[in-house]
């Protein structure tokens, strides 16, 4: 090619190739030196951390597992993450990483005003300070927002054994046999229902008896307990409320009487207990004697990972699993561009709607419940193929020492099974002049959260052209509630005492976007139909969409509402970038929404403000990191995050530092095919960050794996390929081939 190049030219062009190489040799070298900042605590960092709190003497820590509710121990430990400046300067320069710092969360119980103190403990792996941390406008955490312990669990199922002693054969005669005590197949359990009260401060949580087998959350006995645990002591624990099909009593003592006395309509116990396990039942024409279609590597896996870094067809990233909220990933890149800071899971809750007490009282904000934390072992042909790569998590949580999750995530390439492009060019004579494709294959980041019923599967694809997409599929067990004929208003019946509650999910997550670099902006695009005479026939008029863009240039502005159309495009552009055509490189984020779950400003509404808006944009600041807390289950009334606070300061988003805060959901009113598991087709949710002009042409167009096939004259194929002919023996022997041609018969 060098003879179309004036001479004098060439060392300056090949000094530029030359330039261009090192930069992205650098650019992934920078990458994979700073893929530690964002890595999960190591063991050896958390038990340095407790050793090191733990020998502070005038915080006079306990062991979580103590027996007693009045005492100081640690909560939560995991990483606390760097400043984005900081961080910068390692990725994009190769400067020194910042120290590697610890979150930890401190329950002070064993004082006379109890309370809730987080800390920055640094620098690791050998801490020698900590530092409290404080919240935006000094926000204190309410003591009773704190999350429920296992020992708290313990003494609240002991508490309650004693208090309903008189009920036991009541307990028995409804359920068929269950009881609290003396109980071994035949044993009650419960689940506890949040918030816990109706205001701050508070610590009243009504408490829903099932039975204890495969799928308790689908056995209501039709026994629901309003118990008030906000003392430490347990012997000052008291139950306020009963309620038993249907009526309400103010002591075990009056249910007990007005049963025996036959004023209260008893419950038929019913005795099938096969509905909610997984045992197959049914027919199915499936051949149950071979196996079905598995994913193979022929030539082994195409990505690659070290340690939380991770690369595939022209990605990278780096990953972590934080303990309050779950998956994260950093540092996103395409070709050596980063495309993102941070894309991070923020929370998600589920808010129910019912006729019993429990049910009206449920709104569940699953980071309370250490939504990050739930991440159980994925089972491999199922949750994950089983050519994956399966790494372990650990946590630090209600715990004395760190807790291993096995295999709790997983790293996966897989085809989607639909071309990522194709084209099939006919001649229109029986033939054709050229068929050309290209197999779509994803990198998959996947990890789940079991928060109790409900299981979170939550996936970060990446696909070979640019795109990524985030995604939740929901499934485990319906958070049902016991049958009432008031109850269908709220619900669907599903089995015989059984009721399939409706109910919100949302998810909320942060997209750090740093397009063609930090300095960007925002704008939505819409279409408006014009109207105007035909050119070319002017007694014709021609009606057609016209695009119509509105750039956002303050953060009020860019909170988009539910409850409004939303712009068919949202698209954040570097506007001191342009690509090829003379367009601002952008990326766009492409989404189905939800809707709202609860009038704006209603009672626990205000501790999800982050759920009013389907998209939200606002400046970039390290005091702004999360959009919810910990906390926020305890207190949504007055919640020590308050996203509202990020956006009503309203500053200018023009060339500037950006994150947008994507709310995704659906509404599930519960069916019979909900029994025993909410399945997962049709019940995903997420977004895609698309490239809009980010790239000059489709990037994927450098994938080796395009297959084109021509005609000869002679109507044979000549085939095209650059990758080998034959797959390997585990999927076909045969070479790849290809006839175009078509005739009639």
């Amino acid at each position: 090619w060098s003879h179309h190049i004036p001479a004098m030219k060439l060392p300056s062009l090949l000094q530029l190739v030359f330039l261009a190489s090192c930069s992205a040799s650098n650019s992934r070298n920078w990458a994979r030196h700073g893929a530690p900042m964002f890595a999960d605590l190591t063991v050896q960092e958390m038990k340095a951390v407790r050793e090191y709190l733990h020998g502070i003497p005038e915080l006079n820590l306990a062991d979580a597992r103590t027996k007693t509710m009045e005492k100081n121990s640690i909560l939560l430990i995991e990483l606390e993450l760097p400043k984005k400046k900081k961080a910068l300067k390692t990725l994009d320069w190769g400067k020194a990483r910042p120290q590697r710092q610890a979150h930890v969360i401190i329950q002070f119980a064993n004082q006379t005003n109890p309370n809730i103190t987080e800390y920055i403990v640094t620098p690791l792996p050998n801490p020698t300070s900590h530092q409290p941390l404080s919240y935006k406008k000094g926000k204190l955490i309410n003591f009773e927002s704190r999350p429920m312990t296992s020992l708290e669990y313990d003494l609240l199922l002991k508490f309650l054994k004693h208090a309903t002693a008189k009920a036991h054969h009541i307990f028995l005669e409804t359920t068929g046999g269950f009881s609290l005590v003396n109980c071994t197949e035949h044993c009650l359990t419960f689940s506890d229902i949040s918030p816990r009260g109706l205001s701050p401060g508070e610590r009243r949580s009504w408490i829903m008896l099932q039975r204890d087998v495969e799928g308790y959350f689908l056995q209501p006995t039709g026994f629901e307990i309003l118990l008030n645990h906000q003392d430490l002591d347990p012997k000052r624990w008291t139950i306020e409320k009963l309620w038993y099909n249907s009526m309400y009593f103010d002591s075990v003592e009056e249910l007990v009487l007005k049963y025996e006395l036959g004023t209260v309509e008893k419950i038929k116990a019913v005795d099938n207990n096969l509905y909610s396990t997984f045992i197959p039942r049914g027919h199915l024409n499936t051949p149950s004697d071979i196996h079905g279609p598995k994913l193979v590597e022929p030539q082994g896996p195409r990505y690659r990972t070290d340690q939380n870094f991770v690369e595939f067809a022209g990605w990278s990233f780096t990953y972590g699993v934080r303990s309050s909220a779950g998956i994260q990933i950093f540092d996103l890149r395409f070709n050596g561009e980063r495309v993102a800071y941070e894309v991070s899971l923020q929370e998600a809750i589920a808010f129910y709607a019912g006729d019993t007490p429990a049910a009206m009282q449920t709104k569940y904000i699953d980071s309370g419940w250490a939504m990050g934390v739930s991440t159980y072992e994925l089972a491999p042909g199922i949750d994950c193929p089983e050519v994956a790569t399966f790494v372990d998590l650990y946590h630090y949580y209600d715990t004395d020492s760190p807790t291993r999750y096995k295999n709790a995530l997983c790293i996966f390439e897989t085809t989607t099974a639909v071309p990522l492009r194709r084209h099939f060019n006919s001649n229109f004579k029986g033939g054709y002049n050229f068929y050309a494709g290209l197999d779509s294959t994803v990198l998959v980041l996947r990890t789940t959260s079991t928060v109790y019923n409900y299981d979170y599967i939550w996936d970060f694809i990446f696909y070979q052209n640019g795109v990524m997409e985030a995604k939740m599929s929901a499934t485990g067990y319906l958070h049902s509630t016991f049958f009432t004929s008031k109850g269908l208003h709220y619900g669907t019946r599903l089995y015989e005492n059984g009721l399939g509650n409706v109910h919100t999910h949302l998810i909320h997550y942060k997209v750090d976007l740093d397009i063609a670099g930090q300095n960007n902006s925002f704008e939505t695009v819409d279409v408006k139909f014009v109207n105007f005479t035909n050119p070319w026939s002017p007694e014709n008029s021609i009606v057609q969409p016209k695009l119509h863009s509105t750039e956002h240039k303050t953060e009020r502005s860019a909170a988009l509402r539910f409850g409004k159309k939303m712009p068919r495009h949202v698209l954040f552009s570097n506007p001191n970038k342009k690509n090829k055509w003379g367009h601002p490189r952008s990326y766009r984020i492409q989404y189905n929404s939800a809707d709202a779950v609860l009038p704006k400003g209603w009672k626990e509404e205000n501790g999800i403000t982050w759920s009013r808006y389907p998209l939200a944009v606002t400046l970039h600041k390290d005091n702004e990191a999360t959009s919810s807390s910990m906390f926020a289950q305890g207190n949504p009334w007055e919640p020590v995050v308050s996203f509202e606070d990020y956006i009503r300061d309203n500053e200018n988003i023009v060339n500037q530092d950006l994150v947008a805060w994507v709310t995704v959901g659906f509404l599930h009113v519960p069916h019979a095919e909900d029994i025993p598991n909410t399945a997962t087709p049709g019940n995903s949710v997420g977004f895609f960050l698309r490239p809009f002009n980010f790239f000059d042409e489709d990037p994927s167009v450098a994938s080796k794996s395009t297959v084109i096939v021509r005609q000869e004259k002679d109507g044979t194929s000549k085939v095209q390929r650059w990758t080998p002919e034959v797959v390997g023996h585990c999927v076909t022997s045969k070479p790849f081939s290809y006839d175009g041609r078509y005739s009639d018969v």
